[in-house]
């Protein structure tokens, strides 16, 4: 077990919380990476000012965003594969943020809904994209033959499969980074503020 000084609690406690950096504070590497969403948004979210702490995974997860974005996947598809993952991994910052993000790209609310209750979604080729997203969660990638073919079945194919790794990668990081530093969600994304329901 980890001994802590009798004397020293409250400065262990600040050097684990992590910092949230703005323009000023943030490492000279993260600044030119942060500026598009402040000219954009007309702020910083707090997940990239944590990330900033680390230029390389700011980078990676801005790049990764990117590329995830790019792929065969409609703005509906994009929105059920990152919040399957953000609601399996618990996210109390990427569930409202792309709830937020789901209304700017005009996805029907009542997919986000569903999505962040764990509702039945009442499109079969999107419940079938949910349905194969959360296996890959859960099973490490080690998915059955069976749930393969139900995905191929639904519409889908191996570019999809392998579109789905991408999302998880960068959801990964973004949902590894909000439990580890315990990312306060922005206000604009506080309205849409989620618990899981088991966990309620």
């Amino acid at each position: 077990m980890l001994a802590i000084p009798f004397s020293s609690t409250k400065n262990y406690k600040a050097m684990t919380a992590f910092k949230v950096h703005n323009l000023e504070s943030a490492p000279e590497k993260s600044k030119a990476l942060m500026e598009p969403a402040l000219k954009s948004m007309g702020m910083i979210p707090n997940l990239y000012g944590t990330m900033a702490e680390s230029p390389e995974l700011l980078q990676a997860y801005q790049q990764l965003h990117q590329q995830f974005t790019q792929t065969s996947f409609n703005a509906e598809e994009l929105t059920v594969v990152w919040q399957t993952i953000n609601v399996e991994h618990e996210c109390h910052y990427c569930v409202p943020a792309h709830t937020a993000i789901a209304h700017s790209m005009k996805v029907d609310a009542g997919i986000t809904e569903a999505l962040r209750n764990e509702s039945p979604l009442a499109n079969p080729k999107l419940e079938a994209l949910r349905d194969f997203t959360l296996s890959v969660v859960r099973n490490r990638g080690n998915v059955s033959s069976a749930d393969l073919e139900a995905f191929y079945a639904a519409g889908y194919g191996q570019k999809q499969v392998l579109e789905i790794i991408l999302g998880l990668s960068q959801k990964t990081i973004s949902n590894y980074v909000n439990h580890l530093a315990k990312t306060p969600v922005d206000a604009p994304f506080q309205a849409f503020a989620w618990e899981k329901e088991t966990a309620q």
